[in-house]
């Protein structure tokens, strides 16, 4: 018999994971939320992968044919932006950052720490959460020497510049 979802939480919780808004233009709608739960996958072809909760309108959105989205990896000063894209009504999100667009149409954050911009490779179920698979079109490093947001232990953290 498998854990319970809360053992299995708070096992997690204990993981550290990078902070991304994952961006997504579906025709005409754009849309994006907060995603720790992205990694990589291949670089030859360059695959990302992430994974969407059937619950959120993301998941609608990405099952679309014409979908492509971007993976904005966020600085460790951007916190705010993670929590805007967590939290705030869908037609508040944009309205902070310096969004543009790249190869695919999907909104990229000018600022983030690096993004990929993505058209969907393949789309798998996984329980109550779908894994979508993206075929890195274009990508950028427009803050090279910056640090990543982080969250580990149900808190936002910052890398300890001193440890290193």
């Amino acid at each position: 018999m498998p854990v319970s979802a809360d053992a299995f939480r708070d096992a997690l919780r204990h993981f550290p994971a990078g902070v991304t808004v994952l961006t997504l233009r579906s025709g005409d709608t754009v849309h994006g939320l907060t995603v720790s739960a992205f990694v990589s996958v291949s670089p030859d072809p360059p695959l990302v992968a992430v994974m969407v909760d059937h619950r959120h309108r993301a998941h609608a959105l990405l099952e679309q044919p014409e979908t492509a989205f971007a993976v904005n990896i966020l600085a460790e000063d951007q916190r705010e932006l993670s929590e805007r894209f967590a939290r705030a009504r869908d037609e508040d999100r944009f309205a902070a950052g310096r969004w543009t667009t790249a190869a695919t149409g999907a909104p990229v954050l000018e600022d983030a720490l690096a993004w990929l911009d993505c058209s969907i490779f393949s789309r798998h179920p996984a329980g109550s959460h779908s894994l979508y698979i993206g075929q890195v079109e274009a990508s950028g490093v427009p803050r090279p020497g910056g640090r990543p947001l982080v969250y580990w232990n149900r808190d936002y953290r910052r890398l300890d510049p001193a440890s290193e």
